[in-house]
């Protein structure tokens, strides 16, 4: 299996693990978690409808660790130019809602940066002759 396959699953496996631990911190965060029980956090309703979108936007990495094993070079590096852009896109957008926490901007450079970089090394590997 191709090295580029390999280390863009496993920055995929990292992100996921952040987006998932920073999550798991806020619900230890008493006024994060008194918000999350009363259904209303920073304003922004937690209901069926922005649940079910919440979880189609993290299933996007959690897909990715499997596609950037099993696709072709191409559909790889597009499947992860799109999923990288989406997911960087998506976490700067939550830095305007409400005030960010420490913990939260702390995971959120971690998780943009990550993001950012999935996309640069499959433009790269794009770029690159050959099926590497």
């Amino acid at each position: 299996m191709s090295q580029k396959k390999e280390v863009l699953s496993i920055l995929w496996i990292f992100v996921t693990l952040n987006y998932l631990y920073c999550d798991l911190i806020g619900l230890m965060d008493s006024s994060q978690l008194n918000q999350y029980l009363a259904g209303n956090v920073e304003g922004l309703a937690i209901n069926e409808s922005f649940l079910f979108y919440a979880s189609l936007l993290m299933e996007i990495p959690i897909a990715m660790v499997l596609l950037s094993k099993l696709l072709n070079k191409k559909v790889n590096c597009w499947a992860n130019i799109f999923a990288g852009g989406v997911k960087t896109l998506a976490m700067i957008a939550t830095l305007f809602v409400g005030d960010a926490t420490a913990y939260y901007l702390f995971f959120a450079v971690i998780e943009i940066a990550t993001t950012t970089f999935i996309v640069a090394y499959a433009i790269r590997w794009l770029r690159l002759k050959g099926d590497y």
